[in-house]
C-alpha cells in the first residue's frame, strides 16, 4: 500500500460523487475532507483483513477490489466486487466492531479512505447524512437477502445465468473473474461452475470463447434466469 498526495480540491472533487455526501453544504465537506485520505494498492494487496479493527469508510476511485469471506476448510464466498465510485465497510465503520469481510485488490486500485470517528461524528451532527446511511445499509441487506434467496431457490446453472447478465458490459466471462471466482461468488466450486457453464452453452443461451462469455440467445438465458419451475 503506498499513499498518496493529492490536493484538497481532489479530495471535494471525489466526496461529492459519492451517494454519502452528494448533500452536503461546502463547510461539511471540508470538514469529510480533513479526515480522507487516497491509497495505491497493488494486484493482490490485501486492504484488511476479516475480523480486523476497522480502517475506516472506502470508497473506489479506480480498479477493482474483491470482498470475501473464508471457511474453515479455506473455501472462498466472494461477497461482492467493488469498482469505481463503490462504497464498502460501513458495518464496521458504524457497528465499532470488526471488519466482517476479507478484501483483496483484484488490479492495481486507487481506494479512498476515511477515518471511522469522523464518519460517525456526521451521523450524529446531519440527520440528512444518518439517513442517508440508513438508506444505503437498507439496500445493502436488501442485496443480502436476494443473494440468500437465490442460493436456497435456484440451481448453479440458474444462478450463474443470473450472473452472466449482471456483469457490466465491458466484463462478460469475468475480466475480473476467473471459473474459480465465479464460483465463490456463487458459494460453489470450479467444476460444477464449468459443468453449468457447458450446460448453457449447449443450450444456445451463451457461447465461450478464450475465457470470454457472449450471451447469443438473450431469450433463452432468461429461461434460464426464470428458473426451472417456469
Amino acid at each position: 500500500m503506498r499513499l498518496l498526495r493529492v490536493e484538497t480540491t481532489e479530495k471535494l472533487a471525489a466526496l461529492r460523487q459519492n451517494i454519502y455526501f452528494d448533500h452536503l453544504d461546502e463547510e461539511s465537506l471540508a470538514r469529510v475532507a480533513d479526515c480522507v485520505s487516497l491509497r495505491l494498492y497493488e494486484r493482490g494487496e490485501m486492504l484488511f483483513m476479516e475480523s480486523g479493527p476497522s480502517a475506516g469508510l472506502y470508497i473506489v476511485q479506480e480498479g477493482c477490489i474483491k470482498l470475501y469471506r473464508l471457511s474453515l476448510q479455506g473455501r472462498q464466498y466472494i461477497v461482492r466486487l467493488c469498482q469505481e465510485t463503490d462504497t464498502f465497510n460501513e458495518v464496521s465503520v458504524f457497528d465499532q466492531g470488526g471488519n466482517p469481510v476479507n478484501a483483496e485488490a483484484l488490479e492495481a486500485s486507487r481506494v479512498w479512505t476515511m477515518e471511522p470517528g469522523c464518519i460517525r461524528g456526521m451521523v450524529g451532527i446531519n440527520p440528512d447524512f444518518a439517513q442517508k446511511v440508513i438508506d444505503n445499509l437498507c439496500q445493502n441487506l436488501r442485496h443480502l437477502v436476494q443473494t440468500v434467496s437465490e442460493m436456497a431457490f435456484y440451481q448453479v446453472t440458474h444462478r450463474l445465468a443470473r450472473l452472466i447478465v449482471q456483469l457490466p458490459p465491458e466484463e462478460p466471462g469475468g475480466t475480473h473473474l476467473t471459473q474459480d471466482q465465479i464460483a465463490a461468488r456463487l458459494g460453489t466450486v470450479r467444476e460444477v461452475v464449468a459443468r453449468s457453464l457447458r450446460e448453457l452453452e449447449r443450450s444456445g443461451a451463451i457461447r465461450t470463447e478464450n475465457r470470454r462469455i457472449t450471451i447469443s440467445d438473450p431469450v433463452v438465458l432468461e429461461q434460464w434466469i426464470q428458473g426451472p419451475w417456469n
